[in-house]
C-alpha cells in the first residue's frame, strides 16, 4: 500500500497530466453506477432484499427541502418554505420508516446519515420528532456513528440542540466558498463568522467531527481568493475538508445555466485551485484520503484508511465497511446485499406509492457475478489504493490477468504516465496516482464503453 506523503511540488508538477485525464467520468459511489438501474427491480424485490438484509446496516434519510436554490447544486431538492408542504413529507416519510423498521425488526443500525436537501430546514420540533420516530422503529447500536448535513444560513442553536438530543455526533456543514463575490453568484450567502458560530454551537453540544465542504470551479473563483478561504476554512480547524469539484451538468441542472459559463474558471486556472487547496490541506497536517476527502490523522476516516476497512457509499468515503445500506425518503438509493434500488424521484409519485401500501422503489439492479467481482475490485483500488491479485482470484474463483485483461490493457496509459502499476502479484496506485483515481477505476468499468452518449452522463473527473 502506497504510504509516501506527496510533497508540495509534485500536486504542481501533475497538472499536465491532471488536464489530460480531466474527462468526464463516474464518482463510483456505487458499482454499478445508478444510470445502469432498470425499472424492472420492484418494490417486491426490494422488500425480499430488507427482509434478508445482514445484521449491520448503515440508514440514509433524504430531506429535500431548502429555504432559497443554491446555483450549482447537483443534488436531488426541492426550494419550499411551505411548512405544511414539509410537515406532509415527513408523514410520509414516517409511513416509509414504520413499514421499513417491520422488515428490519432486530437488526443493529451502526450508522445514520440525514442528507438532502437541506437536514436542518426541519425546525427544531421536526428534527426530535423524526429522530424520535427512527429509533422507535429502529434499533441502534450503541456506538452508532450518526451524522448529519448543517446548511448554517438557515438555523438557531435550538436545531443543533435538537440534533444532540437525537444522537447526532458528527456534522458535515457546507461552506463552498467564503468569498462574497463567489457567493452573490452562486445566490449562497454565508458570511465567515456565521459559519463559524454554527461550528462552536456543534461543538458546545458534543459534536465529535466537523467536516466542511468546499467548491472549486465555482464562477469569479481566483487562485487567490480561493487560496483566502481556504486558509479562513482552516482556521475553523475541521475534523475532515472535503474538497468537490463543481459539476457543471446543466443538462440534468437547468437551474445551473443560471450560472454565467464565462464567470467560471477555466481549465488550466481550475486546476491550479485544486493543486492550491491540496497541497494546502497537506501542509496543515490532513491525510489525503481519496479523491475529495481529506482528514485529521486521529480522525476515524484516516484509521479506517489505514487499516483497511475504508469503503464508499452515496455518501462518499465512509467507515465500517461491510454492512448494508437502506435508503429512505424521495430518490434515496439502498445497496443490500448483491442490490440496488432507487426510490421515486419525484414527490408526488413517491406520495402515491406509499398511499398504495408500497414501498416507493422505482428503479433498481439484481447485481450479476462480473457485478459483483469488479465492485470489489474498484471500491478497493479506491479505498485501499492497492488490489492484491491473488485475493481476488481466491474469493471469485477467476485467473486476475485473464478476466481482466480488456481492462488492464486500459490501464497502460495510467501506467505509462507513473499513475498505477501493474506488477505481477499486485496493482497499485502511485501517490500521484492517488489523484487520478476515478480515472483509474474507470478502466474496471465494464458498462463504461457502452454509455457513450451525446452528452456526458457524468461530471469531470478533476
Amino acid at each position: 500500500m502506497s504510504t509516501a506523503s506527496t510533497h508540495q511540488s509534485d500536486v504542481f508538477e501533475l497538472l499536465p497530466l491532471l488536464e489530460k485525464y480531466n474527462r468526464p467520468g463516474p464518482r463510483y459511489t456505487s458499482y454499478p453506477t445508478a444510470p445502469v438501474f432498470n425499472t424492472s427491480y420492484t418494490a417486491a424485490d426490494h422488500e425480499k432484499q430488507l427482509r434478508e438484509t445482514s445484521d449491520n446496516i448503515s440508514l440514509y434519510v433524504h430531506l429535500p427541502f431548502c429555504d432559497t436554490l443554491c446555483y450549482f447544486c447537483g443534488c436531488t431538492m426541492l426550494v419550499s418554505n411551505n411548512r405544511e408542504r414539509v410537515a406532509n413529507y415527513l408523514n410520509y416519510l414516517d409511513r416509509e420508516i414504520e413499514k421499513t423498521g417491520e422488515l428490519v425488526k432486530g437488526k443493529n443500525i451502526i450508522q445514520l446519515h440525514w442528507g438532502g436537501g437541506t437536514p436542518t430546514h426541519l425546525t427544531p420540533t421536526e428534527i426530535r420528532t423524526l429522530g424520535q420516530k427512527l429509533h422507535k422503529h429502529f434499533t441502534f447500536s450503541p456506538d452508532a456513528e450518526i451524522s448529519v448535513e448543517i446548511d448554517p444560513r438557515e438555523i438557531g442553536e435550538d436545531h443543533i440542540r435538537a440534533l444532540a438530543d437525537v444522537g447526532f455526533r458528527r456534522a458535515s456543514i457546507g461552506v463552498q466558498d467564503i468569498d462574497e463575490k463567489v457567493q452573490e453568484a452562486i445566490n449562497r450567502i454565508q458570511p465567515e463568522e456565521l459559519t463559524r458560530e454554527v461550528i462552536g454551537w456543534c461543538r458546545k453540544n458534543g459534536f465529535e467531527s466537523i467536516n466542511v465542504d468546499l467548491i472549486y470551479g465555482l464562477p469569479y473563483q481566483s487562485r487567490a481568493s480561493f487560496n483566502a478561504t481556504v486558509e479562513k476554512v482552516l482556521t475553523f480547524e475541521p475534523d475532515r475538508l472535503a474538497l468537490y469539484n463543481f459539476a457543471y451538468v446543466p443538462w440534468l441542472k437547468p437551474h445551473q445555466k443560471l450560472i454565467q459559463i464565462d464567470t467560471l474558471p477555466q481549465t488550466d486556472e481550475k486546476l491550479l485551485l485544486f493543486a492550491d487547496a491540496t497541497t494546502r490541506f497537506m501542509e496543515a497536517g490532513y491525510d489525503y484520503i481519496g479523491m475529495d476527502h481529506f482528514a485529521k490523522p486521529n480522525d476515524e476516516l484516516a484509521l479506517a484508511r489505514k487499516d483497511g476497512t475504508l469503503q464508499r457509499n452515496f455518501q462518499g468515503y465512509s467507515t465500517r465497511a461491510g454492512r448494508d445500506l437502506v435508503g429512505l425518503g424521495m430518490s434515496a438509493i439502498s445497496h443490500i446485499g448483491p442490490s440496488f434500488s432507487q426510490n421515486e424521484k419525484v414527490l408526488d409519485k413517491y406520495y402515491a406509492r406509499i398511499d398504495k401500501g408500497e414501498l416507493p422503489v422505482i428503479a433498481g439492479l439484481q447485481m450479476t457475478d462480473d457485478d459483483l467481482l469488479r465492485e470489489h475490485v474498484i471500491m478497493r483500488l479506491m479505498c485501499d489504493f492497492h488490489l492484491e491479485k491473488a485475493k481476488v482470484e481466491k474469493k471469485y474463483g477467476i485467473e486476475f490477468n485473464t478476466y481482466f485483461a480488456d481492462s488492464l490493457e486500459r490501464l497502460k496509459e495510467l501506467e505509462a504516465d507513473g499513475l498505477a502499476i501493474n506488477a505481477a502479484d499486485a496493482v497499485t496506485i502511485t501517490d500521484n496516482g492517488r489523484f487520478f483515481i476515478r480515472n483509474i477505476a474507470m478502466c474496471f468499468d465494464a458498462y463504461l464503453p457502452k454509455m457513450q452518449t451525446a452528452k456526458p452522463m457524468f461530471s469531470k473527473t478533476l
